[in-house]
């Protein structure tokens, strides 16, 4: 659980706050309380029997130099306000093998990986997953984390229903741990609701309402520009990076899907890039760009570039995930006013059936533990803390998340944890609505919720109209408002592939989708006709696409 870096970097140090990295991943608390167990971590800052008896492990790994981080007077990656918090709380001493900028450590791991020097825990995707258990590098941890893990910690990585532990384990061995974040994370159509209402629209509920608003947008242009369109999109706009001004939300609108494995009706999975029902929402984008509905420039825009027309007033339609309205805060506030009304809607269908939109596995890469290492059990030590703090926050505590003097400062000290993994659920759709229209802070149940209700409280009071973004995430009608009917009516589709890619995966999968791009663009352009995509499915197959079905399907037969 990621979200688009380019387009969160100007609210990063906000969104950062609560626990956010720009992949999405958070560590949100279930209510249970840890049971004590020996050895296994300690509850609201307590001393394990390891600390009391003077015991320390020491175990290394490799860390990430981000830029957000800033680091107290005296303080550096060697010693840390952090680091000496998990020493005194569990006993575990902390240090680097090495550190990397963020944007050259996964070449840093793969060196790592191909010279066997591993630190004694190290964050890997899931094809280095699968090859370093190949290889015997790394450790079989199932009995290890059966012993060390406390059963909070068990259950906060379980709350998927053991979906993401499941693509950590081969051959029933677990191999990693999952650095987990929340799957459930969906994407929405965000409208103007004050041209909705200028022009006398209906709130948009099939992908027919969509197609009206979008040519009334155009055509009587309430935004008074010279360069009216009605969707807005971008140059990725297939790419799961691409968390606003994508258009996968749109294809699942007609239940057609963006690079997933879905069942076929014998029972078997087919790719979904390839079924026809792509073809059709294909199809509809091409009438779109035909009248004008779309930017003609739309192929050589970033995220960033696509949205100045949000902005500028010439777009009031563009679907985007969650946090999707702290970007179109940029347009919507001026000069201390809100200047631009939206609306966030579930995805609408092209049919009685509801959209189901698609949602990943929540998790991408693994903490593994190398087979050299001497304290293995300090490894897992670190995770029940993790656990432990979020969890269960007091006063002392908040020296993980914001350093020795225990204020928030915009330091992003929290990064300084070397194993963070994120909750996997939350029920912020369900707590928020109801606080924030009735005031009501009794019944939030995490810091995230807190969080989240004492800045759209601000927006609500009238104190901050800069807190209009997240009124609209978490208030009445607002983005998460639509989760808990998603959930309880099943309006998700889940890949039912979860393992490390296969061996023609890994070789032809980039040549798979970059002919896949350019047939699309093809098509949405009107450059081709949309029966161009029958030649892509058999392209698709002799590429490759044929051979992966099969190594998905032998997978399968045994993962069922």
């Amino acid at each position: 659980m990621k979200r688009n870096t380019k387009l969160l970097m100007c609210t990063f140090l906000v969104l950062s706050m609560i626990g956010t990295a720009c992949s999405s991943k958070n560590a949100e608390e279930p209510a249970k309380q840890p049971e004590k167990q020996t050895n296994t971590g300690a509850s609201n800052g307590t001393k394990t029997e390891d600390t009391e008896s003077n015991e320390v492990v020491e175990v290394s790994t490799a860390s990430q130099s981000d830029p957000y981080l800033k680091f107290d007077e005296g303080e550096s990656w060697e010693k840390n306000a952090v680091y000496d918090a998990y020493e005194k709380d569990i006993g575990v001493k902390i240090t680097n093998k090495w550190i990397a900028d963020v944007t050259q450590f996964k070449e840093k791991v793969k060196i790592t990986i191909a010279s066997d020097d591993l630190p004694d825990f190290l964050l890997v995707n899931a094809t280095q997953l699968k090859e370093l258990t190949e290889a015997d590098m790394i450790m079989d941890i199932t009995q290890l984390y059966d012993q060390y893990a406390t059963d909070e910690t068990k259950q906060f990585l379980t709350m998927d229903g053991g979906m993401q532990m499941k693509t950590a384990t081969f051959d029933g061995k677990l191999m990693g741990i999952p650095s987990s974040y929340n799957p459930y994370q969906y994407q929405y159509l965000y409208v103007r609701t004050d041209w909705l209402k200028e022009l006398n629209l209906p709130e948009p509920k099939t992908m027919a309402d969509l197609m009206t608003i979008a040519e009334a947008f155009k055509t009587k242009n309430p935004g008074k520009t010279n360069t009216p369109y009605g969707l807005a999109v971008s140059k990725n706009p297939f790419n799961i990076e691409t968390g606003v001004t994508g258009l996968r939300a749109f294809l699942n609108g007609y239940h057609a899907y963006e690079n997933m494995w879905i069942e076929d009706s014998n029972g078997g999975l087919v790719n979904s890039d390839i079924q026809p029902e792509v073809k059709t929402a294909l199809a509809a984008l091409q009438d779109m760009f035909k009248k004008g509905l779309i930017d003609p420039e739309f192929t050589v825009k970033d995220s960033e570039k696509a949205a100045e027309l949000i902005y500028n007033n010439s777009i009031g339609l563009v679907f985007g995930a969650s946090w999707t309205p702290a970007q179109l805060a940029q347009g919507a506030i001026k000069d201390g006013k809100v200047v631009q009304e939206w609306g966030a809607y579930p995805i609408p269908s092209v049919d009685d059936k509801p959209a189901q939109g698609q949602i990943g596995l929540g998790v991408d890469e693994y903490y593994v533990i190398s087979k050299k290492a001497k304290h293995p059990e300090g490894v897992i030590k670190l995770l029940n803390q993790y656990v432990i703090v979020g969890n269960n926050p007091n006063e002392e505590q908040k020296i993980y998340e914001y350093g020795k003097d225990r204020v928030e400062k915009g330091s992003n000290y929290w990064l300084l944890n070397p194993l963070r993994v994120g909750r996997q659920k939350d029920n912020n759709g369900e707590v928020l609505p109801k606080a924030i229209e009735n005031k009501d802070e009794s019944i939030l149940e995490t810091k995230d919720q807190r969080t989240r209700y004492e800045r759209a409280m601000k927006y609500v009071n009238g104190e901050d109209v800069n807190m209009w973004w997240e009124y609209l995430i978490s208030g009445p009608n607002g983005a998460v408002s639509h989760n808990p009917a998603i959930m309880a009516n099943g309006q998700y589709l889940q890949n039912k592939f979860y393992g490390a890619p296969t061996q023609t995966m890994a070789d032809r999968q980039e040549i798979l989708l970059k002919k896949r791009d350019e047939v699309y663009f093809k098509i949405i352009m009107g450059q081709v006709s949309v029966d161009e995509f029958d030649k892509f499915v058999e392209e698709w197959k002799k590429l490759g696409g044929d051979e992966i079905t099969k190594e998905v399907n032998e997978w399968y037969a045994t993962h069922k």
